[in-house]
């Protein structure tokens, strides 16, 4: 299954801030947090991430720091600041609005809804 492009924008911001509050992270390492928490459904770019990290430093949710990783390389470390918890639970409670109106226009079409009831007689959408 591959994701809509916009949802997967749209989700951005609040996927790349719960993973900064699991721990302190670094680009790449991001996009392996990703894919690994869809389950390879989400593929995200180098060129989708960094412009959402730097909107995010911009906007005060996240800050920057270089290190020298192990082997050499310098890595720039991102950290969820306390405006960024704070806009990570209003997304958070967002998402779980939508979720819920999704959830239950879903429920009203599924084939179980109650006889009488206008949706009853509608299918599922695919994929759902």
């Amino acid at each position: 299954m591959e994701i809509n492009k916009d949802l997967m924008a749209a989700s951005s911001t609040p996927i790349v801030l719960a993973i900064l509050a699991e721990e302190d992270s670094y680009g790449y390492a991001i996009l392996q947090r990703v894919r690994e928490l869809s389950g390879g459904r989400m593929e995200w770019t180098d060129g989708m991430l960094y412009p959402v990290l730097h909107r995010l430093e911009r906007l005060g949710h996240v800050e920057a720091r270089w290190e020298v990783a192990e082997s050499g390389r310098r890595r720039k470390y991102y950290r969820i600041t306390s405006r960024g918890r704070a806009q990570l639970a209003e997304e958070r409670r967002q998402w779980q609005a939508v979720d819920a109106t999704l959830r239950g226009i879903w429920q009203a079409l599924s084939p179980s809804a109650p006889a009488g009831h206008p949706a009853s007689a509608a299918q599922p959408p695919q994929g759902a």
